[in-house]
């Protein structure tokens, strides 16, 4: 455990509260919101980044010590280990260490708690693992996961296609975005939207398709970042329906 001390102690060392100020606000830390209790230090992405990777070979016991913390960039180094874990024994081409690294992050998505950790790591690690496997059922998971009653694990499920999408699969994309459309929360209207906006770079015409059988059910703020790349002709038809 010296190697985690080691680790907070340079955590703490790079902290800015005026930084650490404006995070609480941003990740909406007040009574009664979701990251009420996270605790910020207010070390730049860059400097985690950097920590991190310094004691990039802690183990799995350690890491969930880190990642159990309230402490927002002590989840983000662990994150951060677990990302470059894992992209190394991708490299070497290993099934057994890059199934623990997957089913230990499903283990612990009640600590990815909050949209930034989703963002960094869910594509990293459970979109690059499902489709590094072949079974198409391994991917059952995510549709697990878009019924989930977690926030965390909604957006996991969407989050996660966006390594997908960069391969050109675009059909599981669509499927959760469909799933996911009555959803009451945000952040997950802005998730949806997002990868909806990115399946577009790769095809116009299967977003307009989905769109055109979607919009009048679609949350504002989704639909939004849904056609932010629209022409603004086309933007406003789709919002005026």
């Amino acid at each position: 455990m010296l190697a985690i001390i080691k680790l907070r102690k340079e955590l703490k060392s790079k902290s800015n509260p005026r930084k650490a100020k404006i995070l609480r606000g941003f990740f909406e830390t007040g009574k009664g919101e979701y990251g009420e209790g996270d605790v910020f230090l207010g070390v730049v992405s860059a400097e985690t980044k950097r920590i991190a990777l310094k004691f990039k070979d802690l183990n799995f016991k350690e890491l969930q010590e880190l990642l159990r913390s309230k402490i927002h960039e002590e989840r983000v180094a662990a994150l951060r280990i677990l990302i470059h874990q894992f992209q190394v024994v991708m490299l070497c081409y290993s099934k057994a260490p890059k199934s623990e690294i997957f089913n230990f992050y499903l283990k612990n998505t009640k600590n990815v708690n909050n949209w930034g950790l989703v963002d960094m790591s869910a594509p990293k690690i459970v979109g690059e693992y499902l489709l590094s496997t072949s079974p198409r059922e391994s991917r059952q998971v995510l549709y697990k996961f878009a019924k989930s009653k977690n926030l965390w694990e909604r957006r996991i499920a969407i989050i996660s296609t966006f390594a997908f999408i960069r391969q050109n699969r675009l059909e599981d994309t669509l499927k959760i975005s469909k799933m996911l459309l009555n959803d009451k929360q945000d952040l997950i209207h802005k998730a949806v939207g997002w990868m909806l906006r990115e399946v577009g770079k790769r095809s116009q015409i299967t977003l307009e398709k989905f769109l055109k059988a979607n919009y009048k059910n679609m949350p504002r703020t989704m639909l939004r970042y849904a056609i932010e790349r629209f022409p603004e002709k086309k933007r406003k038809g789709y919002l005026n329906g």
